[in-house]
Parts: structure tokens; sequence; C-alpha cells
């Protein structure tokens, strides 16, 4: 049996594909050459439009597609990335939306692509970018992004007992996006959890993150059964009667419906525990 555990699989915050589709929108309406380099590199197929396109390009959003078909193309090389660098910093010095998402695929390819990344590096992108155009969609996204460096890689303080979760929780208050707010939530909630931090700290986290929605397949089941496990664990019988019910009503045949029913029956038996006089 999984454990009860078991991370939710957090597609919408790694799969290229989802986070480069929205540069379709940059400069409407895009052209058929452009709509389509940016299919081929959603496809993975992004050696079409190096096949086609040089970093001579003159447009801005051309431009844009072909430093990203060069992060994407296989096998990765330290000339591709650093051809790529060079053409996101020149387009992340404007001042619209373009740039902005230059800016956070430029802190991306510190804390992600080069095989030794700089995370304090991507760190110092992100929060310039969320300094510089808060309310952008590629700044927000770069929070969440710097939160996940502050919890695992570069967090404010390393020391013992220190509160690991805050300081990605002050980044809370710079997104405005419900389902970004949800990802953080999400993130914080399960940093706690691989942190071993308290019970108290991390379970409002994820009752949020469930509360804001759009969460689906397993990764959906896996958070219902970690709230209805942990919420026990907390104290919390109420709230672990609220979802150990809600789990066997979305997956009551589902392998892990006997243990949910077993937190069930101790949820009401503390429940009728605290009611007796």
């Amino acid at each position: 049996m999984l454990s009860v555990f078991a991370a939710p699989r957090l597609r919408w915050f790694t799969l290229p594909g989802l986070i480069l589709l929205p540069a379709l929108a940059v400069g409407a309406p895009a052209p058929a050459e452009l709509t389509q380099a940016w299919t081929s590199i959603a496809n993975s197929r992004p050696q079409d439009v190096l096949r086609k396109w040089d970093a001579d390009r003159t447009s801005r959003p051309e431009q844009l597609a072909w430093a990203t078909a060069q992060l994407s193309v296989q096998p990765t090389t330290d000339a591709n990335l650093q051809a790529a660098g060079k053409v996101l910093t020149g387009l992340a010095g404007g001042d619209d939306e373009l740039a902005a998402e230059a800016a956070y695929l430029q802190a991306r390819l510190y804390q992600l692509y080069y095989a030794q990344p700089d995370y304090a590096k991507a760190a110092e992108l992100y929060r310039a970018l969320a300094a510089r155009r808060p309310e952008s969609h590629w700044a927000q996204l770069g929070l969440v992004k710097l939160a996940m460096l502050k919890l695992y890689v570069v967090p404010d303080s390393a020391a013992p007992g220190t509160d690991r979760l805050a300081p990605a929780e002050a980044l809370l208050a710079g997104i405005h996006e419900p389902l970004l707010q949800r990802d953080l939530h999400l993130q914080i909630g399960q940093a706690g959890i691989a942190l071993k931090q308290p019970l108290a700290r991390l379970l409002p986290h994820l009752v949020a993150a469930d509360r804001i929605g759009g969460i689906s397949g397993t990764a959906h089941e896996d958070l219902v059964v970690q709230l209805s496990v942990l919420s026990l664990r907390a104290g919390l019988p109420a709230q672990a009667k609220f979802y150990c019910e809600r789990y066997l009503a979305e997956y009551p045949d589902n392998a892990r419906a006997f243990t949910i029913r077993l937190k069930l029956k101790e949820a009401e038996q503390q429940l009728a525990k605290e009611a007796a006089p």
C-alpha cells in the first residue's frame, strides 16, 4: 500500500509545456509561424524551431521562442544554454509581460538547466522580477519557485529549531492568483511534512490548498488522505472525520479505503469521548 504521506504529483509545477503555453498570447494576434513554433516546443519538438530559426530573429516574441527552444533541445549543452541565456538577458530588460517571462526563464536557467545550478543567483533573479513587476503572472510564478528554494535549498536560516516554513509563508502576500496561492500552500504543507515541522504549522496550508481547489487525479486523492490522517494525529477529530468521509465518498473502492475507514472510526470515538460528560 502507498504511504499516506506520499507527496501529491505536482505536475503543474514541472511540465515545461504548461509553463510555456502562455507565451502564445504575447503580441495578439500571434503570427502563424510563431504559433507553430510554440506548439512545437510544447510538443517536445524544439529542433523544429531551431532548424528554421537562429538567434538573429528580429521580433522579441520570436527571440523568446528561439531561446526557449534552445533550453528544451536535447542533448543539453553549455553552448545552447549560454546562447539562450544571452537572449533572455536582453529580453528581460524590457518593461512588458514578455520581458517578465524572459526574466522568469532566466531564473529557471540558473535553478534548473545548468549542470551546476546557481540557486542563489536564481533566487536573486526571482526577487528582482517580483520587485519590478509584482502583478505579472511570471513574477508570481517566480515567487512560488523562490519559496521552494527557501524551503529546501537556500533557507533564510538553517539553525536547529528554526521555523523553516516562515520565509516561504512570507511570500504568500505577494501572490494574488488563486491557483498559485494554492500551489504555494501545498508546497509549504508538503515541506512541513518532509522537514518534520509541527502539525499545527503545516496542516492549515494543506487545508487552504484543498479549499482553493483545482487539484485532480492522484494528487487530489493523496491530499485528502493526508488531511484525514494528519488531522487525526493533530487532535482534530472533527476535521479528520470530515476528510475521512469525503475520501470514502469519492474513492470508496480504492486501496486505501480500508485504512481510512479505520481512521474514521478512531475520529468518531474521539468525538464521542469529547462529547461525554
